[in-house]
């Protein structure tokens, strides 16, 4: 699976980048049709302490699967974001499932 990392309006960073590579091969391994993943980390001024967004889209047969989340800190975000898409993948596996 080929991930792609974009950073906005903050620097990049390797460990966030690691981390999240981590979690998304896991996810690869358990769901193979996986093709491609593109990862966004983003910053936004929030008041209420929040602001620092993930938003995943993971590309494989068919249509696309997209996340997102907006946390206190970018790992509570990649972890809610990938729990997302795994309840997705779930959901698609078990329409697929009676056609296979």
């Amino acid at each position: 699976m080929k991930i792609n990392f974009q950073f906005v309006n903050m620097l990049t960073s390797e460990s966030l980048e690691a981390y999240t590579a981590k979690k998304l091969i896991t996810l690869s391994k358990k769901y193979n049709t996986l093709i491609k993943a593109e990862v966004f980390f983003k910053k936004e001024n929030d008041p209420k302490g929040n602001g620092k967004i993930s938003e995943i889209e993971l590309s494989l047969s068919g249509p696309r699967l997209f996340a997102s989340s907006n946390e206190k800190n970018y790992e509570m975000a990649v972890k809610n974001t990938i729990s997302d898409l795994e309840k997705q993948l779930k959901k698609r596996k078990g329409i697929l499932k009676p056609f296979l």
